[in-house]
């Protein structure tokens, strides 16, 4: 039994393919359609879909949209109602979209289809599950669990913006959910945009900026005050209620009603070009904190209704790694699952397993130890017969390994002598992360590292930190983790014993003072707090990277490796080996491996393509 999965229309567009309950593919639009979020749909991620598992839209049992967007309009009409005469001109700009093309989406979603291949329509079965359980199955079926607690905060999906749910077996038990406007998602997305970053794209922006924070400064704990004391009131459950005189989102066209934050804040909102100062840290360390603490009080009192010692997570808020690795350092829970696609790109998997395990009525298996999304490696791969005819079209310089051990001594030993590389190996990564197979690599003992790769390289801004990559038995060599990260979504901090004290007077520095200060012994993984965004790396679900790691492990010593993702800001991470090659030759990496082939960026013809591509980069 096939089943085929779709999120689309608001972000992140998706689709994903199972059969008889197993993931075979998986992947966001962006990928394919080049566009950073892309919210249409997701047309060639479902022809990558279909490619992948073998069959046509006739071959499947159903196929699953992730939400109910009739009771999405319900809750945009009974808000802007509620709210009238305010919200007219984002009424005026939102109905028309409703009423020309998502009240239709039965139709819209059968047209699209139909463009890709002709099939039956009146044997084709549509499915509607609500937002919450898409998110929720896809967290819970793939997890190693038997029964477990599910927390799912995101934005907003029809109505809810958070749930706590039971999973047992093949059951998902909605057991409470909070309703809109009240939202973890959406108070962490008004400070994202009042400090200058996109919403929707720059929470982990912000989460990387607020580490910069001083933490023991009296305006930090009174920003913490303000936004408890005016804009969200925590209760002891975890739900919260925030005071919509200060926020915009539900009928306006701006997160929050900047002025009334002005006078809260004292500060005018940040430009997205604007110099980033101590405030702005201090505001997102704030923010940060009392995320932290909303979803900690959620997660237990998820516990205390569930009475589980497992827990999954899912939604956007799921990808905060730090307030997940509160949640884990809280011991509240024995495990913790995190779905690794968890924003809406990850709706798309549990669409379709909801519709296997609740409509359909089908039996889960359960994975004997690691969870069954493969690592999330699901997208497309690419065979020599695909990479050859992209050496010859740019008439590039390549060195062929027939011996993979040689080619990842190679490659280890230009890794140690402070090379960057962008490694392009087997079926690409499914949700935000890079895990290893589009991934751009280096030293994370290199001092100078972390400032190369984030301006000669990412072309992004110097204070976003890098993840390390660590060889999963070595983990605890390295980091204060007692579990495994394979999706690099927990933060943890650097052991003690490789951490470098910090001046007496290191909150007072300015930001690139703070940043370049070396404050450990791998220095360019090393956050301004001494945390890093650990990947465990395990042979069973990444063979190739693991065995790199362990070829430079022998060479130096050290079993990590800087990982971030193949991309330039503003462009999603590469696909194909045509855009891994792009990318390498446009940026100053010094070397690309696409599966056995090597390329020295010395070796290569000269780019004809100057700079003006820069011109086209977005803040992302």
């Amino acid at each position: 039994m096939y089943i085929l999965g779709i999120s689309a229309f608001y972000h992140d567009s998706a689709a994903a393919i199972i059969k008889d309950g197993e993931i075979i593919a998986a992947a966001q639009e962006e990928r394919f359609s080049r566009k950073k979020h892309d919210a249409g749909f997701p047309s060639k991620a479902v022809e990558y879909c279909l490619r992948e598992a073998g069959i046509t839209i006739d071959q499947l049992e159903a196929v699953v949209f992730y939400d109910k967007p009739l009771l999405k309009f319900e809750r945009l009409l009974e808000t802007y109602y509620a709210f009238a005469p305010k919200g007219f001109a984002s009424f005026l700009m939102a109905m028309p979209v409703w009423l020309n093309e998502k009240l239709f989406l039965k139709k819209m979603i059968r047209d699209e289809l139909k463009k890709i291949q002709l099939y039956d329509k009146k044997k084709l079965k549509l499915l509607f599950p609500e937002h919450h359980l898409s998110h929720a199955a896809s967290a819970f079926y793939p997890s190693p669990f038997e029964e477990a607690a599910i927390l799912t905060i995101d934005g907003v999906g029809e109505w809810a913006t958070t749930t706590i749910c039971k999973g047992k077996g093949k059951q998902i038990e909605i057991l409470k959910h909070l309703n809109f406007p009240h939202s973890v998602g959406l108070l962490y997305s008004a400070f994202t945009y009042y400090l200058g970053f996109k919403v929707n794209s720059g929470e982990y922006k912000l989460m990387g900026l607020a580490p910069y924070g001083d933490p023991s400064s009296e305006q930090t704990k009174q920003f913490v005050s303000i936004i408890k004391e005016k804009l969200v009131k925590i209760y002891e459950d975890g739900s919260i209620y925030l005071d919509q005189h200060y926020f915009n989102y539900s009928v306006g066209l701006r997160m929050v009603k900047d002025k009334k934050f002005e006078t809260l804040f004292g500060f005018k909102r940040r430009s997205e070009e604007e110099e980033l100062t101590q405030q702005h840290c201090n505001l997102a360390l704030a923010i940060q904190q009392v995320t932290e603490e909303i979803v900690v009080k959620l997660a237990a009192h998820a516990k205390e209704i569930t009475g589980s010692t497992n827990i999954c997570l899912s939604g956007g808020v799921a990808l905060n790694c730090v307030a997940n690795g509160k949640l884990q350092n809280s011991n509240l829970f024995e495990h913790i699952f995190i779905q690794p696609a968890s924003g809406d790109a990850g709706g798309s998997v549990g669409a379709a397993l909801a519709a296997h395990h609740i409509y359909f009525e089908k039996e889960r298996s359960i994975a004997n130890s690691m969870d069954t999304m493969k690592g999330s490696y699901l997208g497309p791969s690419f065979s020599t017969e695909e990479i050859e005819p992209v050496i010859h079209q740019y008439k590039a310089v390549a060195t062929a390994f027939n011996n993979r051990d040689e080619l990842n001594k190679a490659v280890a030993t230009h890794i140690s002598n402070g090379n960057v590389i962008g490694w392009f190996q087997g079926r690409m990564e499914f949700g935000p992360r890079a895990l290893g197979n589009r991934s751009i690599i280096a030293d994370p003992r290199n001092p100078e590292m972390q400032k190369k790769l984030n301006l000669k390289i990412k072309y992004r801004e110097g204070f976003r930190p890098f993840a390390p990559a660590v060889l999963a038995e070595d983990v605890q060599d390295y980091f204060e983790l007692i579990t495994s990260s394979p999706y690099m979504l927990l933060v943890q901090p650097v052991k003690k014993t490789l951490q470098h004290p910090v001046p007496n007077n290191y909150h007072q520095l300015n930001l690139s003072d703070k940043l370049y200060f070396q404050r450990s012994s791998l220095p360019a993984v090393t956050h301004i707090d001494y945390s890093a965004r650990v990947q465990t790396v395990h042979k069973e679900t990444n063979t190739a990277f693991y065995d790199l790691l362990t070829a430079f492990k022998q060479q130096t010593g050290c079993a990590v490796l800087i990982n971030t993702s193949f991309n330039v800001r503003g462009e999603p991470v590469v696909c194909t080996p045509q855009e891994a090659y792009q990318c390498f030759m446009r940026t100053e990496m010094d070397y690309l491996v696409i599966e056995n082939y090597l390329f020295s960026k010395l070796e290569q013809l000269e780019w004809k393509e100057k700079d003006d591509w820069k011109k086209t980069l977005q803040a992302d």
